[in-house]
């Protein structure tokens, strides 16, 4: 199952909603090409975790770290597409972090399932005639064992 995005808004939404399953220390791994909604989804989450700063794409910065602006945890957003390898992911101390705050990787797959045993995996595409996206959502490890993903990341008219 996958759900269709139609706009920004949308995947902000479904960004916002999500951010109510998350808690510290959890993984998320956001896969996808570019303009296929990663960053936009992760600016949802952090309109729903509560966190400073505007979420914008870390490309450049590589890490950026949002506080949280209600006593949740905070916004560890990562970019690892510029990144050469593991060695370069280990300069970046994302495990420091990792169990007091939710980290988002983009361009993570591959290169940071080391980093946890449980993590949730979003793959995210675009449709290059319309702005039209699909997501797929899979969790792994015992964290997410029996979590519908996908159908809680559904209004309550059953889209996204």
């Amino acid at each position: 199952m996958s759900l269709r995005l139609t706009d920004t808004d949308t995947t902000v939404a479904v960004g916002r909603r999500l951010a109510s399953l998350l808690r510290a220390g959890d993984l998320v791994v956001l896969t996808g090409g570019l303009g296929a909604g990663k960053t936009t989804l992760t600016r949802g989450l952090g309109e729903g975790l509560g966190v400073r700063g505007a979420v914008t794409s870390p490309t450049f910065v590589i890490a950026r770290v949002h506080p949280s602006l209600s006593g949740g945890p905070e916004l560890v957003h990562v970019d690892a597409y510029r990144l050469g390898g593991t060695a370069e992911l280990d300069d970046l101390d994302l495990d420091a972090d990792l169990d007091a705050a939710v980290t988002v990787v983009e361009w993570g797959a591959g290169l940071v399932e080391g980093l946890a045993d449980d993590r949730l995996e979003i793959t995210l595409v675009a449709d290059p005639a319309t702005e039209e996206r699909r997501l797929e959502a899979r969790g792994v490890g015992s964290r997410w064992a029996g979590t519908d993903v996908e159908a809680h990341l559904q209004d309550e008219g059953g889209t996204p």
